[in-house]
C-alpha cells in the first residue's frame, strides 16, 4: 500500500500557511514534554532552555532516559512519604 502523496504535501501546504497545531503526545516530566503536528505529524520536544526543537532520535533517547529516572525518583518519595505517614 502506498501512501498518497498528494495529501501529505496538502498537509504541508496546510502548516506553511496556517502555522502547525501542536498537542502533546508524550508527557515525559512536568516540564518536558513531546509535541506533534496534527497535520503533518512533525515531532518537537522541549530542549533544556524550555524552548521547543525538533525530536531527533538523540532526544528520544534523552527523553526516555529521563522519564525513567523521573517515574523512579517519583515512585522513591511516594515510598517515603507512605512510611514516614505509618511510623508517625
Amino acid at each position: 500500500m502506498r501512501k498518497s502523496t498528494k495529501s501529505t504535501s496538502v498537509q504541508r501546504f496546510y502548516c506553511n500557511v496556517f502555522g502547525h497545531r501542536y498537542e502533546v503526545s508524550k508527557k515525559v516530566t512536568s516540564y518536558v514534554k513531546e509535541y506533534q503536528c496534527q497535520c503533518c505529524k512533525k515531532e518537537l520536544t522541549t530542549n533544556s532552555n524550555g524552548h521547543l526543537t525538533e525530536l531527533t532520535p538523540t532526544f528520544k533517547e534523552i527523553n526516555s532516559i529521563l522519564s525513567r529516572i523521573h517515574e523512579a525518583r517519583t515512585v522513591r518519595l511516594k515510598q517515603k512519604t507512605i512510611s514516614s505517614s505509618i511510623y508517625s
